[in-house]
């Protein structure tokens, strides 16, 4: 029995480190989600597996997953027997997403206020600090790096796989809208100091604070939405 239970933990602890390396089809999905959402993969371009496979040096089944992901995501639309074509920027899309992250995101913050440990709090601590700094700087790219440690944290924290999904699903969308609007509407500086405020109430384990923070970037970024229409 002891034997058998030894041979358990050790495949137990090498399956873990080999889930901890990412697949070929998730360096696929990560790069090909970036590009899309950097606008590097403009709203409206066909995609192909093959070149795709050619661009990234990656095989054509993992491209082939990463898509079908995306597509979920709906940040690509598989068309048969014509191919992939990156999904238009769509603002009734975004506001109608906007209803439900603002629900989901104020539930998520309340969580990771609640949940985290210690060494996740100092965490959200240092990522609230370092957005202030984007903020003052105006630094865009890392305002996005941050943005998008700050959510992987979020998710981490509040220790709620269906939360983490949800969210997951509207990630990219938020955040290519973003990408394709703010030089000309956006407030950046406002944005990351928002996502300061809601990492700093996270780090101090106020959830109510946590949640008012969410509302309000949620204002803003609604806002933000609205404004691409007028403007």
């Amino acid at each position: 029995m002891k034997k058998s239970l030894a041979v358990s933990s050790r495949r137990q602890k090498s399956n873990s480190n080999r889930t901890e390396a990412p697949t070929l089809a998730e360096q696929a999905y990560k790069r090909l989600e970036e590009m899309i959402i950097t606008l590097q993969l403009a709203p409206g371009v066909v995609l192909s597996e093959y070149g795709l496979s050619e661009l990234l040096e990656i095989g054509r089944t993992p491209i082939r997953e990463a898509l079908q992901r995306l597509a979920g995501e709906g940040l690509v639309v598989v068309l048969p027997k014509r191919g992939v074509l990156v999904s238009e920027t769509n603002i009734r899309t975004q506001l109608r997403l906007l209803e439900l992250r603002r629900e989901v995101q104020r539930l998520l913050a309340q969580l990771a206020a609640e949940r985290a440990t210690e060494e996740e709090r100092a965490h959200f601590a240092q990522i609230g600090a370092s957005l202030l700094h984007a903020a003052s700087a105006r630094d865009e790219g890392l305002f996005a790096q941050l943005d998008r440690e700050l959510d992987e944290c979020m998710w981490k924290a509040a220790r709620n796989e269906f939360i983490t999904k949800t969210m997951a699903l509207m990630r990219g969308l938020s955040r290519r809208f973003w990408f394709a609007h703010y030089r000309r509407v956006g407030d950046l500086p406002l944005a990351a100091t928002l996502h300061s405020k809601m990492a700093e109430a996270i780090a101090r384990g106020h959830a109510k604070d946590a949640a008012a923070a969410s509302d309000r970037l949620v204002d803003y970024i609604e806002s933000f939405a609205r404004e691409t229409i007028t403007n």
